[in-house]
This record gives structure tokens, C-alpha cells and sequence, in this order.
């Protein structure tokens, strides 16, 4: 691999990371941050999800993971729902209020990222889309 590819890459994903909480503007104080935002999403998709399925899924200790599934249970964002199969553990439910909240949120970051590549041609959007997706798998394997 070709070295100056590799200090490309580097120095873009630092701007990157430094760059993009401005993606999502502020919003009121009940505003979600990344990590309760990518949890939320997380619980939605799955339908129900357990603390370490949430800290394996984003590389966290458990301990982590539990308290911020935590804090999206006291905000009403989640709920907690038995394990039938082992009544010592839980899952995390989203709530309503917790899909309302994630949705909102989801479409304010996605019409701001609509606005910053609404000059790009479709093709580059998605091979764009499909680069950071290979990128995220192969953080995950590390």
C-alpha cells in the first residue's frame, strides 16, 4: 500500500472525528449525544438487545454500556424487559418516546448531510456510503 494513501487516510479521519459533531446542530437540552444516539439506534434495530450485546456491538466494557443504557432508561428512552430464559438478566426495549426521539434526531443529522453532499452525484454518495461501511468492518476486526 502505497504510504502517502495511508497519510491521507490518517489525517482525514482525524479531521473527520474532529469535525463531526458539527453534522448534527444543537438542538434543545433533551438532545441525544453519539453514544445514546448509536445505542437507541442499536436497540431499535434489534428489537431488544442485553448490556453486553450493546458493549460487543461498540467495543465498550459492560459497565460502560450498562450505564449508558442506563441513562436512556431514565429519560423514558428505553425499557427494561426480562430475559425469559434467565430470569437474572434483562434486554433493552426502546420505548416510544425513544423512537420518537431517535427519529427526530435521525432526520436532523440526515437533512444536514443531505445539504453538505447535495452537489455530489449519486454515484459518489454511494461509493462514499460503501467506503465508510468497509472502513467500519474492518475497525471491527481489529
Amino acid at each position: 500500500m502505497k504510504e502517502d494513501s495511508v497519510e491521507t487516510i490518517e489525517l482525514q479521519m482525524a479531521l473527520l472525528v474532529r469535525r463531526v459533531t458539527s453534522v448534527t446542530p444543537n438542538r434543545k437540552s433533551g438532545s441525544l449525544d453519539r453514544s445514546a444516539y448509536l445505542l437507541l439506534h442499536q436497540i431499535s434495530s434489534q428489537g431488544l438487545a442485553g448490556v453486553k450485546a450493546l458493549a460487543e456491538e461498540f467495543q465498550l466494557d459492560i459497565s460502560t454500556a450498562s450505564r449508558q443504557a442506563g441513562a436512556l432508561e431514565l429519560k423514558g428512552y428505553v425499557r427494561k424487559v426480562p430475559d425469559p430464559q434467565d430470569g437474572r438478566s434483562y434486554f433493552y426495549q426502546i420505548t416510544d418516546s425513544g423512537t420518537q426521539e431517535l427519529t427526530a434526531y435521525k432526520q436532523i443529522r440526515l437533512d444536514h448531510i443531505t445539504r453538505l453532499v447535495s452537489d455530489w452525484a449519486e454515484e459518489d454518495r454511494q461509493k462514499f456510503g460503501d467506503l465508510l461501511l468497509k472502513f467500519n468492518h474492518s475497525l471491527m476486526k481489529r
